[in-house]
């Protein structure tokens, strides 16, 4: 079992800037595909971003594209999600997740239990 804890959520203006932490509890952490995931109230949870075991390979989902950062820090167990020029729209409980395919969809095997972050306009 991989335990996942993700923290730095909170209220900011549209246009701020959050910093996403998500720590896992694993010796092998660096042989997961880790991905971040958001659901908004009264709609399904969508893809955010990914990134490769190694860190070499990212994908993100569009909305987020240029905003988003996604990395890792093997030695550390965990991955982070800067997120720049916040937008109302980005208002979500956002849940990192671990796996072993690198997948847009909500294949992942781990799951935390999110971290609610809300943009005022």
């Amino acid at each position: 079992q991989v335990q996942l804890v993700e923290s730095g959520g909170g209220l900011v203006q549209a246009g701020g800037s959050l910093r996403l932490s998500c720590a896992a509890s694993t010796r092998t952490f660096g042989s997961y595909i880790m991905a971040w995931f958001r659901q908004a109230p009264g709609k399904e949870r969508e893809f955010v971003a990914a990134i490769s075991r190694l860190g070499l390979n990212t994908d993100y989902a569009d909305s987020v594209k240029g905003r988003f950062t996604i990395s890792r820090d093997n030695a550390k167990n965990t991955v982070y999600l800067p997120m720049n020029n916040l937008k109302p729209e980005d208002t979500a409980v956002y849940y990192c997740a671990a796996g072993r395919r690198f997948t847009t969809t909500l294949d992942y095997d781990f799951w935390g239990r999110g971290t609610q972050v809300t943009v005022s306009s």
